[in-house]
């Protein structure tokens, strides 16, 4: 059998993948040297901080599905009443109209 002339897809990606593992290891270490990159990385935020970034979060969101709920249960009134005075002006208007 015959070996094809050029890379396999596979073989193609794998240089890719190995050309882009270089990249990143490049700018890493080159990052590493620069002032601040001692612990202070993107990833490396301290964990108390998201845990109560996230506990605000969770209690934000409490607030507004309460604050959703009881806008929700004013529209619901504010409905009923409308469709009461408009039934009311409607009997109201015919009996007008009878007399």
């Amino acid at each position: 059998m015959r070996e094809p002339a050029g890379d396999s897809p596979l073989d193609q990606a794998v240089k890719r993948l190995d050309r882009a593992i270089s990249q990143l290891e490049q700018r890493l270490s080159g990052h590493a040297g620069k002032p601040g990159a001692e612990g202070g990385d993107l990833f490396d935020q301290g964990g108390g901080d998201l845990a109560a970034q996230l506990d605000q979060a969770r209690l934000r969101e409490k607030e507004l599905e309460e604050a959703g709920a009881e806008a929700s249960a004013a529209l619901g009134r504010a409905i009923a009443e409308i469709k009461a005075a408009l039934n009311g002006e409607t009997s109201d208007a015919s009996q007008t109209e009878e007399a």
